[in-house]
Parts: C-alpha cells; structure tokens; sequence
C-alpha cells in the first residue's frame, strides 16, 4: 500500500537507486574478477620471466653439470629472489631433487609439484600448494646444447602475495563503484524531481483516474474543445469540435488520448481565415463570432499554463454552435422588421388620413379626394413594380414597410428592381433576414450621418443569380474586412444585441451562407454591401415565414 501511495518520481527514483546498486556491485564484482585475473597473467609471466632467464644462463648450466651444483647454485638464487621479489626459486636436477630451496632444510628432497612437462622438455605453469604453501609458479626445463634436460627452474610466489596484489586494486574499483553510484542516484534524483513538477507529485493510480475523467469530460461535453499548442498546431480535439470544424474525428481505438491530433497544422485543415486566424495567433477571445461554412461559431479562446507556470504551454478554444439560436434571432429580427414597418405604414397612414378628414372637415373634397388617389397611386405603382419584377411577395412588403420606416427617420429610400424571381427558389425567412439587416444597417448608417442621408436598393434577377446591393451615403465601413465586422464587440455601436451592426453583420453573413451565396463590403461614398445569392431550388428548403 506505501508503493501504491508513491508518485512516479518516487518510484522512478527508488527503482533506479536499485538498479544502480545492483548495477554497480554486479560492475565491482566483475572488476574485482577481472583484476584478480590480470594479476594472476602478470605474475605468470613475471616468474616466466626469471625462469627462463635462469634456465638459459649459462652460469646455471655449467653449475648444473658441477660436481656439487647446491654450493654453487643456493646463494645465487638466494641473491635472484631477493632482486626478482620472488618467494621462492628452485633448481633441481632431472630427476627433481632439489638443489635450491628458500629454506637449506628442504635442499636434496624431491620437488613438490608436476615436473613431467619439464621433464619432456617444456614449459609448464601451475598453482599448487608446495613447503611455502600455495603458490603461482612456472618451471622451465635447462637444457644442454644438444637439448638434452639436465636440470629444471621453478620460480614463483605464493598466493597470499598475489591476493595482496589483487586487494591493492579493491580501492580504486570500490572508488570508481562508489563514482557510478553517486551519478547514478545524482541522475535519477534530477530526473525524479523533473517528473515530480511534470505530474505534480500524483501517482500512476492517480493519473490514470485522472486520464479515464479526462477523456470522459473531454469527448461528452456539447461544446467543441481544441488545444493548441505555441506553434498555433493543433494537439487536441473532441468529436463536437470534429463536427462544428468539419474535421474527421481520429477513430476511438488509436493509439494515444481519443481526439490527440499530433501536431497537425491549421493550414492543412481547411478552416475559414478569420477562425484560422484566431486560433493560430494565441490571444485571448471572449466569445468571438466566426462564420464556418453554414454555421456560426461562438469562440473563446485562453492561454493554458501549468499551476506555478509563466509562460503558456499553448492555448484552449472553446466552439459553441449558435446557428440555430442566431437563426432564430434571424426570424425574430425580421418579424420585429416586419412589424416595425407595418407600425411606421400605420403611423403614416394615420397622419395621411388626419390630413384627409381634416381636408373633407374644411368642405374640400375634391384636394381630399386627389390626396387619397395620389398616395393610393404611389403604393400600387410601387408594390406592382417589386411584386411583378420579382414575383416575391414578402420583399416587396419588406421593402415598402422599410420605406415607410425610413421616411419617419427622415432617410430617402431609392429602391430598384429588375429580372423576374422564379417562385419557391429561395428560403424566404433568410431572404428576409439577409434584406432587412442590410437595409437596417443603411438606414441607421445614413441617418446618423450629415444631411440628405440617402440608401439605394437595387436587387436584380440575372444570370441564375439574385444579386443585392444596398448602399448608403454614411460615414462608410470601419474595415472591409467582414471577418472582422462579423465579430460581436468590434462595431462602433454601443448596441451590440441582435438587431445591432456587430450582431447583424453575423446574421447577415449566416443567411447568406444559408442561401449558398456571399456578401462582400465596400467603400464609395459610404458603404456598399453586396449579396450574391444562386438561384437553386434546394435554398427553399425552409419555406415560407
């Protein structure tokens, strides 16, 4: 239960002590070893060394072949041994018996030890236990001139010695041991308390729950969520953002988190630029409204950055979908449009009729009567025109209720037609929506702006497309850019509800993409709004308001 509670870095840290430790007693054992057996070679063929030397000189082959080789012999290997180190050197005849010894007492006794491959001629090493104990020796045959054996070196030393040798390397592999411990415990404690800020000291249980939540919130929320990294790539996304971007969703059994996008680049996924934009700058949005295809996108955007961090480790978009609420704003503001021009047509009428009965009161029919005929004229002439060039009529009522509407604000109303509308080819409730905020947008842009404000509507049937222009004689477009006047907060208005320029520009923007055309802006002497609309029997879907 204590190792389930231990973070990753304390694991790490105690498996890599561990492995270090065994790490380097396995690396002492295998040097000890090692230095153990180069000793051994060393002192092999330093006693190969003096034997040989010994069995070639010609000072022990003239005292081998001498009546009493011992009195000869035993102070002059006595004299080698002290120079060479060596513990001991003997000398013997072919038979073994000794004529050397480091101790007199052992003189004339056979030789303890194999002696057969010196006897034959040849070279033989051995550790065996001898009078001096065990011992690495060597014993070379002394041979005459004609390779005849008449007599046998042994030299060696015991192996007390040679482990004396061995342990005087212990210090240095006990020190370089002790060396690759500290780095390694060193490495493994840096690298634990990297891991312990990079997972905030939780434990694999722990974030492993955390993952399981994680995914669980991140692919079941009704919002599009996209984490992007500082390099403005794509790292994360979940199935609603998949959908409002129209992105494939990674497939559930990938490897990795569901939805890991592994750095893929904005540019390569095809979004609209405003959206591209926004996503790749980093900066911060607070419910920022972005046209994708068919649909209008609510975003906001905030850096991400880890609790104690400075600097962001990359940014999180959050996507709500408001087509349908902006469409049903879109409706609304056309009926309140609708409505609003029936009551300036209601409130003109009024003012007509006053003036009529005031006229009959004053027992002039006749001006009365002409007045009647004249404002009667003006509406037919003006509702035949929209009704028989364009056969639709709910633009003709919205554009007469507009005129009506204008005149109250004191704005001139200069409208135009030409080409006939095929019936049912349009969605009317969008038409009505695109018109009307346009128009809206004029009317209060001219009215507010020096004397003889004036907006012209021109719509016009040709080439399998309805195309409308509105423009006005105001103070003109901020920008052109209508990425930029589609997002709420960005109009001079201090009105920003639907119905207002930095709400309507989004409605207008949306019911044109509604309609499968386009609206552009421009600046001549006031602003120049253009939708070009195709004409298809599928943009009728919606039917009549």
């Amino acid at each position: 239960m204590v190792w389930r509670r231990w973070s990753i870095a304390s694991r790490l840290f105690a498996a890599n002590l561990l492995f270090v430790l065994v790490l380097t007693a396995g690396l002492a054992a295998a040097m000890v070893a090692d230095a153990g057996s180069r000793t051994h070679e060393q002192t092999s063929q330093r006693m190969l060394s003096v034997a040989t030397a010994l069995a070639d000189s010609p000072f022990v082959a003239a005292a081998a072949a001498a009546p009493d080789p011992s009195a000869v012999l035993q102070p002059y290997a006595q004299e080698v041994m002290r120079d060479a180190h060596v513990d001991f050197i003997t000398i013997m005849d072919p038979r073994g018996i000794r004529w050397t010894h480091p101790n007199p007492a052992e003189i004339g006794k056979p030789y303890v030890g194999s002696i057969a491959q010196a006897q034959a001629g040849n070279t033989y090493f051995e550790t065996t236990a001898g009078t001096l104990g065990p011992s690495v020796r060597v014993i070379v045959p002394i041979k005459d001139a004609a390779g005849t054996v008449t007599g046998m070196v042994a030299a060696g030393v015991t192996v007390s010695n040679v482990q004396v040798l061995v342990a005087a390397r212990i210090p240095a592999v006990l020190g370089l041991a002790t060396a690759l411990l500290l780095a390694g415990s060193l490495a493994a404690w840096a690298l634990g308390r990297y891991l312990k800020r990079v997972t905030f000291g939780w434990g694999p249980a722990e974030l492993g729950q955390l993952f399981a939540y994680y995914e669980s919130v991140l692919h079941s929320v009704r919002e599009g969520l996209v984490l992007l990294d500082t390099h403005g790539s794509m790292v994360l996304y979940n199935d609603h953002a998949a959908l409002l971007l129209g992105i494939d969703p990674p497939p559930s059994n990938s490897p990795g988190p569901r939805g890991q996008a592994s750095g893929t680049r904005l540019d390569a996924l095809g979004l609209p630029d405003s959206l591209r934009e926004l996503l790749a700058s980093g900066r911060t949005a607070t419910d920022e409204v972005h046209l994708a295809g068919d649909r209008l996108l609510v975003v906001s955007q905030r850096p991400a950055r880890a609790p104690g961090a400075n600097s962001p480790a990359g940014t999180v978009a959050t996507l709500r979908d408001h087509t349908e609420l902006t469409g049903l704003a879109g409706r609304l503001n056309s009926t309140e449009t609708l409505v609003e021009a029936l009551r300036a047509q209601t409130h003109e009428h009024a003012n007509r009729l006053h003036a009529i009965i005031s006229l009959i009161e004053l027992d002039r029919p006749r001006e009365a009567l002409d007045f009647a005929a004249a404002e009667h004229a003006q509406n037919v002439q003006l509702g035949g025109e929209f009704v028989g060039a364009l056969d639709e009529p709910f633009l003709a009522a919205l554009l007469l209720g507009k005129r009506a509407q204008a005149d109250e604000r004191g704005v001139e109303l200069e409208l135009t037609a030409a080409g006939t509308l095929p019936p049912d080819m349009l969605d009317a409730r969008e038409l009505v929506t695109l018109l009307g905020n346009l128009v809206d947008n004029a009317i209060e842009a001219a009215a507010a702006h020096g004397p003889h404000p004036t907006v012209w509507v021109d719509l016009l049937v040709a080439d399998g497309s309805l195309t409308i222009t509105v423009a006005d004689n105001g103070p003109g477009l901020p920008t052109t850019d209508l990425d930029v006047l589609g997002r709420i907060g960005t109009t001079g208005k201090t009105s920003v509800a639907p119905g207002g320029r930095g709400y309507g520009m989004a409605l207008i923007r949306r019911a044109a993409a509604a309609l499968g055309g386009s609206v552009s802006g421009e600046n001549d002497g006031g602003a120049v709004m253009t939708a070009v609309v195709p004409l298809t029997r599928g943009a009728a879907e919606g039917g009549t308001p």
